[in-house]
């Protein structure tokens, strides 16, 4: 018999080697207590939390966790069933409802993760025959989406513009197009070039998909993404999300104005094919995202903190993954993965929890510590923070 999970023995000898050194597995942390946004109990000790997409710390918002208790109380703990079939309850309407309110579009589609959001509107919209050009460094549930489709999968180098014109320029005139981006990109925290990028995507005949998913709720004046702070969000096709980082709880949503777009509902396999949320989980995801509309404070606040943490760091000797703060996410660049694990566990042995990423989830076989921010952080946590990072780095050598 042949072993069908033999293609894993290098990352299994890898992570043996890892764990050998004496460093705990970063990968398997409980997280004992949960007292905030911003800070939980880690190993018994009280910590920081500095890597958990909870972007503008609705997680424990007394209004949306006062919506969820209710809804559950109300409707039940599930819906046992797909959204074409019983599984759409008043609540998903709301909250697709909602969606529309914050975007400001014609339509909204409500999926039970922003992963399955991505493979389902992904694989339906292209299919044989079809072409999805994409950001080299796009997220797994993108690439996933175009195998699903079965579509031809022509990639182009991150964030280069004159790249994508190229690509596009060499397709078919009459094929189905669809340009798929990011606004900003989860690893090391940058912004593409929508602007341009879309502009480009017009006069090639493609239509446009922007995933917003580290952007919806932070970046904007009103919080829609990059593609609101770049002023081409009436000109994208489709912008996809998610609830399980700004709006603090889990799900994932694609906003539209496309005339044809209810089709989606019927053809979508992802969407048909699979229970819709729980109640609770929509009053907490209406309620987040009304609150959403009117956190202009909350998100200049997570501006200064993105920033300052960026210079500190910085001037600590840290090598980052952009030259300025860019998003609420800033990547600490480490030189191998042994380095990173070392500085992990130092920083959790200090009271600050971060993410390790590696290859291949990373670019260019990178690892990196990534952080990110919360709008609940406070100036003197940030402070901490540095404190931490600077002890850290030097107990393991890395500035």
């Amino acid at each position: 018999m042949t072993d069908l999970l033999s293609k894993f023995d290098p990352l299994i000898r890898e992570r043996e080697n890892l764990l050998a050194t004496g460093v705990k597995d970063p990968f398997s942390l409980v997280m004992e207590e949960v007292l905030s946004p911003t800070v939980a109990v880690c190993n018994g000790k009280e910590t920081i939390l500095l890597g958990t997409y909870n972007y503008m710390g609705m997680t424990f918002d007394d209004d949306v966790r006062a919506a969820g208790l209710k809804a559950l109380a109300e409707f039940g703990s599930g819906t046992t069933g797909s959204r074409v079939l019983n599984g759409t309850y008043s609540l998903h309407r709301d909250c697709e409802d909602a969606l529309r309110e914050f975007y400001a579009m014609d339509h909204a589609m409500v999926f039970s993760t922003g992963y399955q959001a991505n493979l389902g509107i992904i694989s339906t919209l292209a299919g044989k025959g079809d072409y999805v050009i994409l950001d080299i460094d796009s997220h797994a549930s993108i690439y996933d989406g175009c195998a699903m489709g079965n579509a031809e999968i022509v990639a182009f180098r991150h964030n280069d513009v004159e790249a994508l014109e190229k690509r596009l320029k060499r397709l078919p005139a009459e094929a189905g197009k669809l340009v798929v981006l990011e606004g900003v990109y989860s690893m090391l925290g940058d912004v593409a070039p929508l602007k341009e990028m879309v502009r480009v995507c017009k006069e090639n005949g493609a239509m446009v998909l922007v995933d917003e998913a580290h952007s919806m709720g932070f970046i904007g004046e009103n919080g829609r993404g990059v593609c609101e702070a770049q002023g081409v969000i009436d000109d994208v096709d489709f912008i996809i999300g998610t609830f399980s980082k700004s709006v603090g709880t889990v799900g994932g949503f694609c906003v539209s104005n496309h005339p044809k777009f209810e089709i989606l509902r019927l053809v979508c396999r992802p969407y048909v094919f699979t229970a819709s949320l729980p109640p609770s989980v929509m009053a907490t995801a209406s309620t987040s995202i009304r609150k959403l509309m009117h956190s202009g404070n909350k998100r200049a606040h997570l501006w200064e903190n993105s920033k300052k943490l960026h210079q500190g760091l910085r001037d600590l000797g840290f090598t980052l993954g952009t030259s300025e703060a860019q998003s609420a996410i800033i990547a600490v660049i480490m030189p191998d993965l042994e380095k990173g694990a070392m500085m992990w566990q130092a920083l959790l042995a200090e009271g600050l929890y971060v993410n390790l990423a590696r290859p291949p989830a990373t670019p260019a076989n990178m690892t990196l510590l990534r952080c990110s921010l919360c709008a609940e952080h406070t100036s003197e946590q940030v402070d901490q923070i540095l404190g931490m990072f600077e002890a850290a780095g030097k107990a393991v050598g890395a500035i």
